[in-house]
């Protein structure tokens, strides 16, 4: 099966980790990009460019052209994919954390008619009702349990 990893980019290693498993399973696996260039065109870490995201301010346009382009990327990748794997660990004291960026990215796959698996439970956040609808495939951290 081919899977795109959805999720906050503060899991990137998780997603790498969660990669190499679901190879070694035999799906063929996509991720968001590693790395991109900063404002002066060099090639910076996926991590270092949240860094810099979480700390900048609106008006650094540099900082938003990547974060369209990201997301578009991302997009692509779920395009490809016969179902999407949303990594959703605990962050900013939610368990099952599920951001705005990963909600758009579910919303795609469901329009797509995409498998959408989450890795743990939905989380208690105001879309709840919206991931219901989307009614993804819980895993309750078991990858086997994808088909």
């Amino acid at each position: 099966m081919k899977i795109t990893i959805c999720g906050s980019i503060a899991f990137y290693e998780k997603m790498q980790e969660t990669q190499k498993i679901l190879e070694e399973m035999g799906h063929e696996v996509d991720i968001p990009p590693c790395e991109l260039k900063d404002d002066s065109g060099n090639i910076i870490s996926i991590q270092e460019y949240y860094k810099i995201r979480k700390a900048g301010s609106e008006d650094e346009k540099w900082i938003w052209d990547r974060k369209k382009w990201a997301m578009k990327k991302h997009f692509d990748k779920v395009v490809w994919a016969d179902a999407i794997l949303v990594l959703n660990y605990a962050k900013n004291n939610i368990d099952g954390y599920i951001g705005a960026n990963t909600l758009i990215e579910m919303g795609l796959a469901l329009h797509l008619d995409k498998s959408i698996y989450l890795l743990n439970p939905i989380p208690e956040i105001s879309c709840k009702e919206e991931i219901l609808g989307m009614q993804p495939i819980i895993l309750s951290g078991d990858l086997s349990k994808i088909m």
